[in-house]
């Protein structure tokens, strides 16, 4: 009795698809998939590497560092 029976999961997914409908879930599964697979390529996108973030950042530094001076 420690686990869960087939019935209890059929109750559990007949309350979720009456409170959610199932176009509302299918839109979820759908943005999931969208956000996993869009994470993933940012994980192997070769583009970025440490040398491109340390430059970017002091670029960014000195633009900050320049609007600073122009409003003294």
């Amino acid at each position: 009795m420690g686990a869960f029976s087939i019935w209890h999961w059929v109750v559990v997914l007949a309350i979720v698809l009456l409170l959610f409908g199932p176009g509302r879930l299918g839109n979820l599964g759908r943005d999931l998939g969208k956000s996993i697979k869009e994470f993933k390529g940012a994980m192997n996108d070769k583009d970025i590497t440490p040398d491109k973030i340390d430059s970017q950042s002091t670029q960014a530094s000195a633009t900050v560092n320049q609007s600073e001076k122009s409003k003294v």
